[in-house]
């Protein structure tokens, strides 16, 4: 088997990767890990998950400790389960985004912070490895079946607001999404998309930030004249949006507009934002009229969900459509996060001013998008495009973590490796199209000229 332990979670294509044996040992391993005599247990709908529930399950179960399994579930479900309840341990199967043939699991500990390879799976990996006796306990752990759905669509309708003047066009992606959405928007004027559960994703791999995937959805909010346009990812902890001039929204300017919600709507008072090291410089602009106390950490949710607990921040988001809340056990909810944005945009509507005329506003800078590039010395490649850039300008800020975020007057990027693959992800953004291909044709040449890389 190869391997499937990564930074933030355990994933790969299942019976290559990883395969029932990795689940056994996993679940039983957990318990000593965390400490855990009960373990939640979720799983999404693709093909392979009731085999490695029942495997990770029988793992859980021979090393004695009790299972509650709530089945069919989203990640954010079993997050709520987690936190609400007050579990130690949790594993959602999934392999979220990634196309049918993956799956993978993901672990939390007490109050759904999530377990990864520093923080538990590491050591996991290392039992496995080193061939660690799995010999069943002399009382083996029960199973109780629970259905925990209605408590947590009762706490998403705490937050829900009134949507009649909207028309809503939705993807639900074949996903997990479809467990709850029709039930939250029960009413509202919504036309539907990929509606129902098949962990085969026949319409479209449940990913939104590859643009052909969010293709169908731009075309029913023109053919619709919908409002907005809302796509969840494969296990509904991710969202992204389409604004009604069909065109796909950068996820980390909605981190911004949440302001106008949590501030403008609610009344909090400086409230401290977390943002992750991509953002754009547009965001941390905008916030300031809301006396914000943003603050930037690593790419992930093992990283980003402990960061907004540490700051104690009221929400925190990612470029690729992770929205963290503090009303959420600061964890990330797919469904929550849309319907905070679709109070903020059927408060717009009624004050005249459209989703699109709003994205208009905050979209101030020139943005890259993420750049691979295929290079094996990724160390190497990544520090000689920081020197380059620092000789020849002095930069007004530098972050070191997660790679480099280097910050000019009039232009910033991130480069930074990648956990899995020998790809270094570049961004860039700046005030004018010319300089930004300026500055990606610069870095290509280092990347390229010095290492051998080649543009992915």
């Amino acid at each position: 088997m190869g391997n499937a332990f990564h930074a933030y979670d355990i994933r790969g294509i299942y019976n290559v990767d990883f395969d029932k044996e990795t689940a056994y040992k996993v679940g039983y391993f957990l318990p000593q890990l965390l400490g855990a005599d009960k373990v939640l247990v979720g799983h999404d709908c693709r093909v392979s998950s009731p085999e490695i529930h029942d495997w990770l399950i029988k793992g859980i179960t021979d090393a004695g400790a009790d299972v509650d399994d709530i089945g069919l579930s989203s990640t954010p479900l079993v997050y709520f389960g987690t936190a609400n309840y007050g579990y130690k341990a949790s594993v959602q199967i999934t392999a979220s985004h990634n196309p049918a043939e993956y799956n993978g699991m993901k672990v939390s500990r007490e109050n759904a912070l999530p377990v990864g390879l520093d923080t538990g799976l590491g050591q996991i990996k290392a039992w496995i490895d080193e061939g660690r006796p799995t010999p069943p306990a002399a009382k083996k752990g029960s199973v109780r079946q629970m259905d925990i759905k209605p408590d947590y669509i009762e706490f998403l309708r705490k937050f829900k607001g009134d949507f009649s003047n909207l028309r809503i066009a939705f993807d639900l992606s074949n996903g997990m999404a479809n467990l709850f959405a029709k039930e939250i928007y029960k009413g509202d004027d919504a036309v539907w998309l990929f509606d129902t559960i098949d962990g085969r994703f026949p319409n479209h791999e449940p990913n939104p930030l590859i643009p052909k995937n969010v293709e169908p959805l731009r075309k029913l909010v023109a053919e619709s004249g919908a409002d907005i346009g809302v796509i969840y990812d494969g296990d509904a902890d991710r969202v992204m949006f389409v604004d009604d001039k069909a065109r796909f929204v950068a996820p980390d300017l909605i981190i911004a507009m949440m302001a106008q919600y949590f501030c403008g709507e609610r009344g909090e008072k400086s409230p401290r934002v977390l943002q992750e090291i991509r953002s754009s410089k547009a965001v941390g602009e905008y916030l300031q009229q809301y006396d914000a106390d943003l603050h930037t950490w690593r790419v992930g949710r093992a990283f980003a969900a402990p960061k907004l607990r540490e700051i104690d921040g009221l929400w925190g988001g990612e470029l690729a459509g992770h929205y963290y809340f503090k009303d959420f056990f600061y964890s990330d909810s797919g469904m929550l996060a849309s319907i905070i944005v679709l109070r903020i945009v059927s408060a717009l509507k009624k004050q005249g001013k459209s989703f699109s005329r709003q994205i208009d506003e905050l979209t101030k800078y020139r943005n890259s998008g993420e750049v691979n590039f295929r290079v094996e010395d990724k160390a190497g490649a990544m520090e000689a495009v920081k020197k380059h850039f620092e000789a020849a300008e002095t930069p007004t800020a530098v972050m070191d973590f997660d790679g480099y975020r280097l910050e000019f007057p009039d232009w910033w990027f991130n480069i930074r490796p990648s956990n899995t693959e020998p790809y270094l992800r570049f961004i860039c953004e700046a005030g004018t199209d010319a300089l930004l291909e300026r500055k990606i044709a610069e870095t290509a040449e280092i990347i390229e000229g010095e290492f051998g890389g080649k543009r992915a």
